[in-house]
């Protein structure tokens, strides 16, 4: 199997389980934040919903990303199903990415910049790997957390969760 292919069904996997953490977003709690240093619920869940549209589908289609010229497609909806729309749209861009690359343009350099500053340079395959796949489940994580305090029941995403009757 090809790399590329790896990635898809790990990506898949991980994706399912966003897709259960996302669906239970409630849109009436979107402006609540846990901290004044914290993001909004919608911003938390919108980049939650974004990422595989930045990190799999610019890094594969792009050299690099620079946040002093290139303006993100942020989340602006205003319901969940407008989040659930979102994040598919951004899946299904991710999914026929990976499916369209290959060995050579997956192991090719990508770089993330704000302008001369440059974060990083890394093979395209360790940034889909770090920055796509490690980054959406840690700010999954978060939404966990928010989705607890807000007394949400959180959906588990490796085995059931304690609102699914784990007793651990």
């Amino acid at each position: 199997m090809e790399l590329n292919h790896k990635l898809l069904r790990q990506f898949e996997q991980e994706a399912a389980n966003t897709r259960k953490m996302l669906e239970r977003v409630p849109a009436e709690h979107f402006d609540w934040r846990p901290h004044a240093k914290s993001m909004t619920l919608k911003e938390l869940a919108g980049h939650v919903a974004e990422l595989p549209g930045i990190f799999i589908v610019q890094t594969l289609q792009t050299d690099e990303l620079d946040f002093a010229t290139t303006k993100l497609s942020r989340f602006a909806g205003t319901t969940a199903e407008e989040l659930m729309d979102f994040f598919e749209e951004n899946f299904k861009k991710a999914v026929k990415t990976l499916n369209d690359t290959n060995v050579v343009e997956i192991g090719k350099s990508w770089t993330l910049r704000n302008g001369e500053k440059v974060f990083f340079t890394l093979p395209r395959q360790v940034v889909i790997r770090n920055l796509a796949m490690n980054h959406l489940i840690h700010h999954r994580g978060q939404l966990s957390v928010y989705l607890r305090l807000l007394d949400v029941p959180v959906p588990g995403m490796y085995g059931p969760s304690a609102d699914e009757g784990f007793i651990g």
